[in-house]
């Protein structure tokens, strides 16, 4: 396993954590000078603004929200925000909400000067710069796009996600308050937390592991065996929400200096072609992929499995494989579904399936074992 020397970090400035600290965006934007802030929210959540919006009344600030649709977020609608952003004459951008709010607000202050499109910073490392001061709040506890340089969105012609890569889209500010999650769905809930442990998990199992990025990918992965199905049983648990939270914004910072593997490159085609939720996606495939690359590391994995309390017994390929399982008992406890089938997924989509994921390369090359198309096949055949 490759394993370099120095570690280049891009963090947000400021991480706020706890009850209530949502509102304290309002103060640090009007430190920085800010006074049109533009707040991007999905529709279901909007009421949860309503907070925010008076703190940024009460300090002169004029805020705009522009709401996104419910599913994952597509170049239609960043083109939307990023017209609505020009009208308003926005000078900073809050994302508040799940991924698809904070990944559209990252492009939307990150393009919206005009000086390059989607189709040119599309990659890693294409993007100029971020005119627009940029602020994250979660309202899910999975993605951890308040502390990346990544932003995904959904090219529905070409029914692929496509990613940007860059130092300039992390965002200044972030925004951890475990009360926006209280409300959250049992189903978004469960589906979120697993997306923030294959954060972790491919972070920590990867050909670019970094043993810094280590301990926070281990501490993530305890964090969401500790208390992602008490978040799922009882949304109060503010404990637990806290806990989520943290583990999320872990597996974020996985993200940018090592950043995952093969469970979400076979997860894009679910999402942009069958409009599979994002961390569903990557519960479907998260076991059958750490199966296909068990042998290429199984201390690695057998370290993992310590981390979701399963105990030692001297013989890692043993333990590894009794970590998979502890996924899937937690899987199938917190209600997740564990068939692609049970998505209208059948055997003849597999190889355009396939020969999709093949081209996200960008991840594809830091699994631990390499990924051939056939290969792709067969993860997706032992997951139907």
């Amino acid at each position: 396993m490759d394993r370099p020397a120095t570690l280049t970090l891009h963090n947000v400035k400021t991480v706020r954590l706890g009850a209530g600290v949502a509102e304290e965006c309002a103060a640090d934007l009007a430190a920085l000078g800010r006074s049109r802030v533009l707040i991007v929210t999905g529709a279901p959540i909007r009421a949860l603004c309503e907070g925010l919006e008076g703190a940024l009344a009460a300090a002169g600030t004029a805020s705009l929200v522009w709401e996104t649709g419910d599913g994952e977020p597509t170049i239609a609608e960043m083109e939307d925000g990023i017209a609505t952003a020009r009208e308003f004459g926005a000078d900073a951008v809050v994302g508040f909400g799940g991924g698809t709010a904070m990944d559209l607000a990252k492009l939307i202050a990150a393009l919206v000067d005009g000086k390059q499109t989607l189709a040119e910073v599309v990659g890693t490392d294409l993007l100029a710069g971020r005119s627009l001061a940029l602020a994250c709040i979660p309202t899910t506890a999975g993605t951890g796009s308040e502390a990346t340089p990544i932003a995904i969105v959904e090219d529905t012609e070409a029914l692929l996600k496509k990613g940007v890569v860059s130092p300039h889209l992390v965002p200044d500010l972030a925004y951890l308050d475990p009360e926006l999650t209280r409300t959250m769905p049992r189903s978004v809930t469960a589906a979120t937390g697993v997306d923030a442990l294959t954060h972790c998990i491919e972070a920590y199992a990867n050909r670019f592991a970094h043993p810094v990025v280590d301990s926070w990918a281990l501490e993530g992965i305890r964090l969401v065996a500790r208390y992602l199905e008490r978040a799922c049983s009882d949304g109060g648990d503010m404990e637990a929400r806290a806990g989520m939270l943290r583990a999320s914004h872990l597996g974020g910072q996985c993200l940018g200096p090592v950043n995952t593997a093969a469970v979400h490159a076979l997860a894009y085609p679910l999402g942009g072609e069958f409009h599979i939720a994002h961390g569903v996606a990557n519960s479907l495939l998260l076991p059958h992929v750490l199966r296909f690359n068990l042998e290429a590391a199984p201390k690695r994995y057998a370290e993992i499995a310590e981390a979701l309390g399963v105990a030692r017994s001297g013989d890692p390929s043993a333990d590894a494989l009794r970590g998979i399982e502890e996924i899937e008992h937690l899987s199938a406890a917190i209600g997740i579904e564990r068939h692609l089938s049970a998505f209208g997924i059948s055997a003849n989509t597999i190889p355009h399936m396939a020969a999709a994921a093949m081209t996200v390369q960008r991840l594809l090359m830091r699994n631990m074992r390499e990924v051939t198309e056939d290969d792709a096949k067969a993860i997706y055949e032992a997951a139907l």
